[in-house]
């Protein structure tokens, strides 16, 4: 197996492919990387920029460039020695009229070959969704659309169509006869009864009229049929083109009949599908999506058909050595992950395979998963606790609630804004469990009683209160975790709602599969499949409710509202972080160890920043009260209000001290960025504006007021910038420790896109901003340069221009070097912990690894507010005093910083901070033998 040592996330997008990256691999070898990790590559909706609509999972994204430029680039990517991880999209595809298998469904329905490929409940309890796929895509109510002439039918060579703007839908092939037939005599008086085309006309109803209504060949040939001979008659008997415009017209509205919509209406309820206001999908819908987003409906990747399918071109590209992994999107969506993986694993048995799984702290990657770990969400939130001070944890809560008025717990918080999801946004969703436990309950001697809407407010509140993002029972998996994490849920609930105890332990029989002895086997497995398609659900929840939602209200610290993350809880001890790093290690080798993503809410850098915020409480606090006091005559009132409210404000400072550009001209268009992030922000938090029912009067005045703040020579401006830049100054030494971390700790170092140099990028889809490739490859060559001329002399000019990003790209570039250089240190070295001890012992995390008789040993500082002041570096003995980090007795003492190429050495069996950190803030050892 092909284990990387270091990736490299690439966001492919319409005006970034395959020829563009095909000229940055020179780079990116140069850089250290191993293997691209590339975004989605496979066709997707037309103009994505992120690649998870996948409308054809077995052909390439013809936007990215041609099958000769995609072959080009696997070429140049063999020269350079590189490997390529794929990223794949089982769960889900878009809801597009490109995808073809999808609109061959709308065609055909249960006579599709595809009928089966997608996750749909056609026989649902809704009379006007029984046998007919919601569609909810139009902007305003059916009946309005309809008779705005919004909606039509429209007729070209595939065929009849219903039109709605740039979208298209098939018509039904059996309900052609509609128009056709409509003033048939008409045309029979113009042509003639003998005509030969008027025969053909009648021969095409005829095969309409007996199409065979199960899947096979005969019916597919018999359609193919009825479109090409129809399409030879209207392109050439003018007769029968006037005949077929004219009927499209009366039946788009343009008659003058009393009911002028009648017939296109008659002719829309015939179809496979149910057009309908996007808003409908919130509480009506019967397919499931991902999240709750319409345009991503969800494959049945567990039918082994459906996975040979989707994933033929995938396996090939396996096989023909272009992919030497695969990591695979949203693992928690899938209906029996296990059962997947498994399966994934049987025909790529030597791949690197990674998931998206999103962790709770105390939580377990299931051990059964034959995969090699995660994409690196656990890694990146332990590493964002390792920079905030958990001294300051109550101060920066309470500065938090005196500020915002906010002085609910983060639990209570997102208990609420898991229950505004559930009942709001995806109530449709939890409908249709309940209905389809109801209907197997309907046939349980102890379940006959308990009403739908009893089931649906058990259910509603156990998911609610799931505590990690989903179980994996299956009918070959139920882990003491799994009864753990649904236990914990089904109590929370009976004490939350003790009204509901007979209907939450019913609930709990079947999600803790507690069958009753006169179960027959069939029951069984229906109960089975209620508590698989459950856990299905709270996922989506989970990240509907915290991640894109909680995570926007509860802004106590921002640098912690990650995906996965601990809002409430600031800053851990550097013991909790070596038994996390020493039980991945174990058990997780080689997950990635990643610091940023394309979903992390904020660049690693900008994350780093507000860190430092938990190391200057009291001095924070003071600032927010002077910025508000300037800045308060620039609000605006709406409604009573003043906009932006203060959490909306504490917000807003935090992303400023965070993001805020080295370089003032960037100003301007960092203003533009962020006026697009808050109303983001201010959207996704739910409290005085959404997506679904925007406030544009809340929006425009939180814009006006970053407009006003930001405006060159503010009197905010002038007071902000002393305190951000001191801020800044103590980000930069974070980042550059988490940068020897995440290069030296066991797992695969990941690197997204751009940060190489600073990262201070905001949420999707600003951090898929392009990247300025030209200007690091310049700089990296420079860098090259210089370091053959003299490295020490380097590293001095790179401390005192820090602001450019150079000194992160030459971290970058030797850390990855040495683990090139000596891949099973890193790859399969053993972790152990140092101990340190001195004044500022606690403010140092060390390890060393060991590979047969190669050591490296990495110390890198946190917390560094109590050792230096703002203006001045962590270096040299005057600064480090007597701290020391004590090596074991079979360590040697001789070392080189592989940084600087500093040697230096033990006494006693300890090493002096001073003396390895005097010329680099934080460094790897590597012992001379």
């Amino acid at each position: 197996m092909n284990i990387p040592s270091a990736t490299y996330r690439i966001q492919f997008t319409p005006s970034t492919g395959f020829s563009d990256i095909s000229g940055i691999l020179s780079y990116l070898t140069d850089l250290g990387i191993t293997h691209v990790y590339a975004s989605p590559v496979f066709q997707a909706k037309k103009a994505s920029d992120h690649g998870y609509d996948v409308v054809d999972p077995n052909r390439l994204n013809p936007e990215f460039g041609t099958e000769i430029d995609f072959a080009s680039l696997i070429d140049t990517l063999r020269l350079h020695g590189m490997g390529w991880i794929q990223d794949i999209v089982p769960n889900h595809m878009a809801y597009d009229q490109h995808n073809t298998m999808l609109m061959d469904i709308l065609e055909h329905g249960s006579s599709s070959q595809y009928f089966k490929y997608f996750d749909i409940e056609w026989d649902h309890h809704l009379e006007g969704l029984k046998g007919r796929l919601l569609t909810p895509f139009l902007g305003s109510h059916f009946g309005e659309a309809l008779e705005s002439g919004e909606i039509s039918i429209i007729y070209g060579r595939d065929g009849l169509e219903v039109a709605y703007y740039d979208l298209r839908f098939p018509v039904r092939p059996g309900t052609y006869d509609s128009l056709l037939t409509y003033r048939l005599e008409s045309l029979r008086n113009t042509l003639g009864e003998e005509h030969p085309d008027f025969i053909k006309l009648l021969g095409i109803l005829y095969v309409i009229k007996t199409l065979p209504q199960v899947q096979s060949e005969e019916r597919y040939h018999q359609t193919t049929f009825i479109k090409r001979m129809l399409w030879e008659l209207y392109r050439g008997n003018s007769h029968i083109k006037a005949f077929i415009e004219t009927n499209l017209r009366i039946f788009n509205g343009q008659n003058d009949n009393s009911d002028r919509f009648g017939l296109i209406e008659s002719l829309l309820s015939e179809q496979f599908y149910r057009l309908a206001y996007w808003k409908v999908a919130t509480k009506e819908i019967n397919y499931r999506r991902f999240f709750n987003i319409n345009g991503l409906i969800s494959c049945c990747v567990q039918d082994p058909v459906v996975f040979e399918d989707t994933h033929a071109y995938t396996m090939e590209l396996v096989n023909n050595g272009i992919f030497s992994g695969l990591r695979i999107d949203h693992v928690d969506g899938l209906y029996d992950p296990l059962e997947y993986l498994v399966r994934l694993r049987e025909k790529v048995p030597d791949v690197y395979i990674v998931v998206e799984k999103i962790l709770h702290p105390d939580e377990a990657l299931p051990n059964s998963w034959p995969i090699q770990g995660t994409s690196g969400y656990d890694f990146l939130n332990i590493m964002t606790q390792l920079f905030c001070n958990p001294d300051n944890d109550a101060t920066i809560t309470k500065i938090y609630a005196d500020f915002s008025g906010i002085r609910e717990p983060l639990r209570e918080v997102v208990r609420h804004t898991k229950r505004v999801i559930a009942e709001e946004h995806m109530a449709g969703d939890v409908d249709n469990l309940a209905q389809l436990l109801k209907r197997i309950s309907g046939r349980d001697r102890h379940g006959s009683d308990i009403t739908l809407q009893g089931l649906h407010r058990a259910m509603t509140e156990v998911l609610i209160e799931f505590p990690v993002y989903r179980s994996y029972v299956s009918n070959s998996s139920f882990s003491e975790s799994d009864r753990h994490y649904i236990s914990e849920a089904l109590g929370k609930a009976m004490a939350r709602s003790p009204g509901l105890k007979y209907e939450l332990e019913f609930l709990k029989r079947f999600l803790l599969l507690e069958y009753p002895d006169y179960l027959s086997d069939d029951e069984r497995a229906e109960w089975l499949r209620f508590t698989m398609k459950f856990q299905q659900f709270t996922g989506p929840l989970m990240a509907k409710g915290f991640e894109d939602t909680a995570l926007y209200v509860y802004n106590r610290l921002l640098s912690l509202n990650e995906v996965g993350g601990v809002p409430d809880r600031c800053g851990i001890s550097t013991d909790d972080f070596h038994r996390f790093i020493g039980r991945r290690r174990e058990s997780w080798p080689y997950s990635m160890n990643a610091t940023a993503t394309h979903d992390t809410k904020r660049g690693e850098d900008m994350r780093a920043r507000i860190s430092v915020l938990s190391e200057f409480p009291d001095e924070w606090e003071t600032e927010l009260k002077k910025w508000h006091g300037i800045n308060v005559d620039k609000k605006r009132t709406i409604s009573g209000k003043r906009v932006p409210d203060k959490n909306d404000e504490y917000f807003l400072y935090q992303t400023l001290v965070g993001a805020f550009p080295f370089d003032d001209a960037e100003i301007p268009e960092f203003t533009e960025r962020v006026k697009e992030y808050v109303v983001k922000a201010v959207r996704e938090a739910k409290v005085h504006t959404e997506w679904i029912r925007p406030d544009t009067a809340y929006e425009e005045a939180y814009l006006a007021f970053v407009d006003d703040i930001l405006k060159p020579d503010s009197d905010f401006l002038e007071s902000f910038l002393p305190f951000q830049r001191k801020i800044g100054h103590y980000g930069i030494l974070n980042s550059l420790s988490q940068v020897v971390l995440k290069a030296t700790a066991p797992g695969v170092a990941d690197f997204y896109q751009g940060s190489d140099l600073w990262d201070l990028n905001l949420v999707d889809p600003d951090n898929r901003r392009p990247v300025d490739y030209l200007k690091r490859r310049h700089m990296l060559t420079e860098l090259r340069q210089k370091g053959v001329q003299g490295v020490r002399k380097l590293t001095e000019e790179l401390i005192h221009t820090k602001e450019d990003g150079r000194i992160k790209l030459f971290c970058i570039h030797k850390l990855l070097a040495v683990r090139r250089l000596m891949p099973n240190l890193f790859l399969k070295g053993s972790y152990l912990p140092l101990k340190t001890a001195g004044v500022f012992g606690d403010r140092i995390v060390a390890f060393a690894r060991g590979y047969e008789d190669r050591w490296g040993i990495t110390i890198a500082p946190r917390l560094l507010s109590a050792v230096v002041p703002a203006d001045e570096l962590p270096l040299g003995k005057k600064v480090w005093q007597d701290t020391t980090v004590i090596l074991p007795n079979d360590l040697p003492d001789e070392w080189r910083d592989f940084l600087t190429n500093s040697e230096v050495h033990a006494i006693d069996g300890a090493l002096s901070v001073g003396e390895a950190l005097a010329a680099f803030p934080a460094i790897l050892l590597i012992n001379e033998n």
